[in-house]
């Protein structure tokens, strides 16, 4: 199928790795023109160069950019002023006990994963609507819904990833403008790797054994009862990011293998 994105430009926030490098590989595949994005100028240099070693003359660059910094956000938005397809990936996550949690911590938390979404948005979004044509993607989680005990902050960011999208939806009427979010479930990305790696060596089992037992123990609702592999969800965000998909808009769309059991 052709997604009709030869010709397009596309901004993937938090993508020198994981599910945003994913995304912004297959937009590549795709034909579009890609900008990625990591804290530090290294990072971003070498996810560069991955890519364009895995697709050969891809139109690919980079922008280093700290989303933890208002400022790093708006440097890099005069950087790059407009684009057609953005997509709001930046995150970050980290188990903590409530009463741990710090309010420095719930701060940085929503400034990461909520206000860097917040600020890309509000840059790009006017443009979008000026041609007539634009896909804004927030990358949320299944914890938006089944907000989980061990990271209550990291849930409460994702929740108002869905609050935001779908309000901006609704200021895209009778436009070619949408905007969506993605929840991804249990996903292997390096992150999460790691965290397996080391739950397997406290317990002194198998990485095998850590990701079977975490689905039997924390996500027994999980369908898939496995990490979803990044390519997973980026087919997804692949396909909302392209002219293909334009009856949908302010949805909710899930890629989480049918962990969450509510049907609508």
């Amino acid at each position: 199928m052709d997604l009709q994105l030869k010709g397009k430009t596309a901004f993937v926030s938090g993508s020198t790795q994981g599910i945003g490098f994913a995304i912004a590989k297959q937009l590549l595949q795709e034909g579009a023109t890609v900008t990625i994005n990591g804290r530090t100028e290294a990072r971003v240099a070498e996810a560069v160069e991955k890519l364009k070693g895995q697709i050969p003359g891809a139109p690919v660059s980079g922008i280093a950019a700290d989303f933890s910094k208002a400022e790093d956000a708006q440097k890099l938005i005069k950087q790059l002023p407009g684009v057609d397809i953005l997509v709001n990936n930046a995150g970050i996550f980290e188990p903590r006990e409530f009463t741990a949690i710090t309010d420095e911590e719930w701060l940085r938390f929503f400034e990461v994963n909520v206000m860097s979404g917040v600020r890309l948005s509000r840059a790009y979004f006017p443009g979008m609507l000026e041609k007539n044509w634009g896909r804004i993607i927030f990358i949320s989680s299944e914890s938006s819904i089944m907000i989980p005990e061990e990271m209550i902050h990291y849930g409460m960011t994702k929740t108002a990833q869905l609050a935001i999208s779908r309000g901006l939806a609704e200021l895209t009427k009778n436009t070619g403008v949408t905007v969506n979010t993605v929840m991804p479930g249990p996903t292997k990305s390096e992150g999460v790797e790691e965290f397996i790696r080391q739950v397997a060596e406290s317990k002194n089992i198998t990485p095998q054994e850590a990701e079977k037992d975490f689905f039997s123990t924390m996500r027994p609702s999980s369908l898939l009862q496995r990490f979803a592999d990044v390519s997973e969800i980026a087919n997804m965000v692949t396909y909302i990011a392209s002219p293909l998909s334009s009856a949908t808009n302010g949805a909710a769309l899930r890629a989480e293998g049918g962990l969450l059991k509510s049907i609508a």
